[in-house]
């Protein structure tokens, strides 16, 4: 019986990874304004029912990749050694998720753009925000002993070095030899204080 119900937890985690990818894949091509719950469940190989079974709106089957990145970089953070300082394991999450192609690193980064050109997307993004926001919290608190304004503002800080560090790579101003050397300066900034780097 166990066997049973963890193939059809798979099933069903493959067909919401099919129909998210087949979301997004549509939204970057035509735009999120063109594509339809009817579209994505073609795409994906399933009936429109199906989609509505699995998501409320095209924006949640879009962000749906984000949303499980953000429970996976929890797991991820879970799993480091208790004693490793937090910025060390913070370093390592964000290095592990920026660890792919380039063309992974370019469909990542597009997703991103696409977000921040829809309003309906971006509105949809800040409610997962809100949502997933007490998740990384609660690891943060976990792990440091630290309550109240500390976790939120370490994990906003540790994203906008993320996102700097995967911008500045994709912008091809970088002389960096790969994004993961970005993110290890930006961390070094981060334990500096963000001290004014010598010249």
């Amino acid at each position: 019986m166990s066997e049973t119900l963890g193939l059809r937890d798979r099933k069903k985690a493959a067909t919401r990874i099919a129909l998210s990818a087949a979301a997004a894949r549509l939204a970057k091509e035509r735009g999120i304004e063109s594509v339809t719950a009817d579209l994505i469940a073609s795409a994906a190989g399933v009936s429109t029912r199906t989609f509505h079974n699995y998501f409320s709106s095209k924006e949640e089957a879009v962000l749906h990749h984000l949303e499980a990145q953000v429970v996976e970089w929890a797991d991820w953070l879970r799993e480091r050694p208790a004693d490793e300082p937090i910025l060390d394991s913070l370093e390592h999450v964000v290095v592990r998720a920026l660890t792919g192609s380039e063309q992974q690193l370019e469909e990542m980064q597009a997703l991103a753009d696409l977000i921040e050109s829809s309003p309906t997307l971006l509105a949809k993004k800040i409610e997962m925000h809100l949502r997933l926001t007490p998740l990384l919290d609660e690891v943060i608190a976990e792990r440091t002993g630290a309550t109240g304004l500390y976790p939120s503002l370490l994990q906003m800080v540790v994203g906008a070095a993320c996102k700097a560090s995967l911008d500045l790579w994709m912008s091809g101003r970088s002389t960096a030899a790969n994004p993961e050397q970005l993110v290890h300066e930006a961390f070094d900034h981060l334990r500096s204080g963000l001290a004014v780097p010598k010249r």
